[in-house]
């Protein structure tokens, strides 16, 4: 299982925006393009992946969105039981408003199958993570080419919005975690998944 946490430092913590103008809620835009990059694969879905969405924006930060559709109830079933996920961004967009709605405080809250959310901060999703096992690399232009480092099996790779991670975190990841790069050039978020996930499906993780 491959699994990508992606930090964005303004993106709405609740649902209260307009899916129609994803830009003023704090660059959601970018966030929607990070979910169809970690999932969507030609008339599929990814049944390897989990994706971390941490959000920090207002009004009520940090807020953690827990995605693995592969779980979620099969197409077709009652909307109220389930949640479908599509390319669009408008439709990734009202995903993401509906699992916003659902939190309650001082909890972890599945708001669909396949699908949760809780208040939780960027270093713990990773410490939990790194507890679990699991092997931890972080989006660095600095890093190793990744195309030369080792990767395992339980991956999971960290990255951040168009500002980047908070430097204080960032030292602290840089620290504890493997910095990997994809090369010299700066690409958008979702280019990065694009690019990571292209890298596991040809070395077979």
């Amino acid at each position: 299982m491959r699994e990508f946490v992606y930090y964005s430092g303004k993106a709405r913590t609740t649902g209260n925006f307009d899916v129609h103008d994803l830009m003023k809620a704090g660059r959601m835009d970018i966030a929607c393009h990070v979910v169809v990059g970690t999932f969507f694969l030609s008339h599929k879905i990814r049944e390897d992946a989990k994706l971390h969405l941490v959000f920090y924006g207002m009004p009520d930060p940090p807020k953690h969105i827990e995605m693995q559709p592969s779980k979620a109830l099969p197409r077709g079933r009652n909307e109220e039981e389930g949640a479908r996920i599509d390319i669009s961004k408008k439709d990734v967009a009202g995903l993401i408003k509906r699992i916003l709605f659902k939190y309650k405080p001082g909890k972890k809250t599945e708001a669909f199958p396949g699908f949760s959310i809780e208040k939780k901060s960027l270093l713990k999703v990773v410490d939990e993570l790194m507890n679990e096992g699991k092997t931890i690399y972080i989006l660095d232009k600095d890093g190793e080419d990744i195309r030369t480092v080792g990767i395992k099996n339980d991956c999971v790779f960290v990255l951040g919005d168009h500002e980047g991670l908070p430097i204080k975190e960032l030292k602290r990841l840089k620290r504890e975690c493997v910095p990997v790069s994809i090369g010299n050039r700066t690409y958008f978020a979702s280019q990065v998944v694009a690019i990571v996930n292209n890298e596991l499906d040809r070395r077979g993780i």
